[in-house]
């Protein structure tokens, strides 16, 4: 019986080790957050959701440049695509990376800067009303409650014990998001609120190192407008790009 598990274990890391490892493209599904009925947060000019396109496709452009990687979009129009077909997606393509692209909001309009999740408890009030939000999206899918079986997003006892969900991947996961938020520091010269740890439901469902980037406070009237830019698009697409590239080059699995 151990051995069994043992040979299974294996045999779940084998696709990810290999296309790491050089043997094939390493495969990236961009996920660019809401879309369609779901606009995610809005900003005085912006929608969330028009935002995270706009950096995903950008963030694909790069990619497909460069023979070393595959990508794959969960979405690239105004679509609506409901949380679990997102995570399935990549679960299916035995995808090697999960990035999910947000914009944070705040009831405080001065807050700003980047912040990148891995799956893991929610520490503070505040990561735990990012995830609520990020969460309720699946509210506006039919049949949620089965889907998700009986997940409340806007319960916080619901959160306690999705917390105590192992992720296979958390400490890949978490390499990833140091380095995407260091070159987002350094490529778009903001400020980084660092690499944190909350329950998406985006990312509790996928099988590969997975991350979820809020790359700025649509609620800040500063940050939208720099949001909102192809230069700023472009600058965060470019940092993300660049942190996958960087966590390739380590050779760590």
């Amino acid at each position: 019986m151990r051995k069994g598990r043992i040979l299974f274990f294996v045999l779940s890391f084998l696709p990810w080790l290999t296309s790491f490892r050089g043997l094939k493209p390493v495969l990236v599904v961009v996920d660019p957050g809401h879309g369609g009925k779901d606009p995610g947060a809005k900003g005085k000019i912006y929608k969330e959701k028009d935002i995270t396109l706009a950096v995903s496709l950008k963030l694909a452009e790069l990619l497909k440049k460069n023979s070393t990687f595959r990508v794959v979009l969960t979405r690239d129009d105004d679509t609506f695509v409901e949380l679990n077909r997102r995570a399935d997606t990549a679960n299916k393509l035995h995808a090697d990376f999960f990035i999910s692209i947000h914009c944070n909001a705040n009831p405080k309009r001065d807050i700003q800067g980047s912040e990148t999740y891995a799956l893991g408890e929610h520490k503070t009030s505040e990561n735990l009303s990012v995830v609520m939000r990020e969460n309720s999206a699946i509210l506006l899918e039919e049949g949620y409650q089965k889907t998700y079986e009986g997940f409340d997003p806007n319960s916080e006892e619901a959160y306690i014990i999705f917390s105590l969900v192992q992720h296979a991947y958390l400490k890949q996961s978490l390499r990833l998001a140091r380095k995407i938020e260091d070159k987002l520091e350094q490529k778009t010269k903001r400020q980084s609120r660092g690499v944190k740890q909350a329950g998406f439901l985006v990312l509790w469902r996928t099988s590969m190192p997975s991350v979820l980037c809020e790359i700025g406070f649509i609620s800040n009237p500063t940050e939208e407008k720099y949001l909102g830019s192809e230069s700023g698009q472009q600058q965060i697409a470019q940092a993300i790009y660049e942190a996958l590239l960087q966590y390739i080059a380590a050779g760590q699995p």
